[in-house]
C-alpha cells in the first residue's frame, strides 16, 4: 500500500470524457419516456442532462419526486441500455494517447463514473481501454455512489490514493464538484456535454478544448500539487 500511495492518480469520467454516448443514452431515454406514457424532451434538452445520475434526470423529465415512478423509468432505460444502448457509443479521438501518456508516467488510473459499474466495465472492454486502467468504479444498481462526491470518496478509500496527489477529469460540473468535495482538483474538458462557463463556475483548475491538450494539463496540475 505504501508504494500505491506514492503514485499520482488520475480519475476519468466516462460519458462525454472518454466516449461520446449520446446516441445510446438519448435512444434509451426516449424508450423509457415512451414506456412511461410521456413524450421525450428534444435532443438539446437531453444533452444538457447527460452527466447526473439517471434518477435525477428522470425526476426532472417526469416532473416528479415519486421514487417509484423514477425508478420505473430507470428500469425501462436499463432494459434497452444493457443490450443495445451501451454500445451505441464512440470513443473520443485522441483519448487513447492521453491514457497511454498517463500509464507511461506511472500514474494510477481509474474510471470514475455515475454510470452503473457493470455497464462501465463492458464499455471500457468494448473499446479496448481496460489495459490502461487499474480500476473501474461506477454506481450500484440501487444508485449507491451515483453521486460523484460519494463515488470519489469511495475510490479514495478503496484504492488508497491520496487526494493531494490526484486529479479528476470530466465534462460536467458534477465531476468538478465531486472532486472539490474530496480535496481533488478537476480538469474540465469541452468535447463532452458541459460548457466552459459551467466548468469554470464549478471551480475547475484547468479547462481543455481538445484531447491533445489533456496530457499536458494533467502533468501541470499534478506537478502543482507536489510543490
Amino acid at each position: 500500500m505504501a508504494q500505491m500511495e506514492k503514485r499520482a492518480a488520475v480519475l476519468f469520467d466516462l460519458d462525454g470524457t472518454l466516449t461520446n454516448p449520446f446516441v445510446g443514452i438519448s435512444s434509451c431515454i426516449r424508450h423509457a419516456m415512451e414506456k412511461m406514457g410521456r413524450t421525450a424532451p428534444d435532443d438539446a434538452t437531453i444533452r444538457s442532462h447527460i452527466g447526473p445520475p439517471l434518477q435525477v434526470t428522470f425526476a426532472t423529465f417526469l416532473d416528479t419526486s415519486d421514487e417509484a415512478r423514477i425508478w420505473e423509468a430507470v428500469g425501462h432505460y436499463r432494459e434497452r441500455y444493457q443490450d443495445v444502448g451501451k454500445f451505441e457509443n464512440e470513443l473520443i479521438p485522441g483519448i487513447r494517447e492521453t491514457l497511454s501518456h498517463c500509464v507511461d508516467a506511472g500514474h494510477f488510473l481509474s474510471v470514475a463514473t455515475s454510470k452503473m459499474e457493470a455497464y462501465s466495465k463492458d464499455i471500457i472492454a468494448h473499446f479496448d481501454l481496460a489495459r490502461f486502467f487499474d480500476a473501474v468504479h461506477g454506481s450500484a444498481p440501487d444508485g449507491t455512489n451515483a453521486n460523484k462526491a460519494d463515488l470519489i470518496r469511495h475510490i479514495i478509500a478503496s484504492e488508497g490514493i491520496e487526494p493531494e496527489n490526484t486529479v479528476m477529469i470530466g465534462d460536467r460540473l458534477h465531476d468538478v464538484a465531486g472532486g472539490k468535495a474530496n480535496g481533488v482538483p478537476a480538469i474540465g474538458v469541452l468535447w463532452g456535454f458541459g460548457d466552459r462557463a459551467e466548468l469554470a463556475e464549478a471551480g475547475a483548475v484547468g479547462i481543455v478544448e481538445e484531447p491533445a491538450e489533456l496530457a499536458v494539463e494533467i502533468d501541470r496540475v499534478l506537478a502543482a500539487e507536489t510543490v
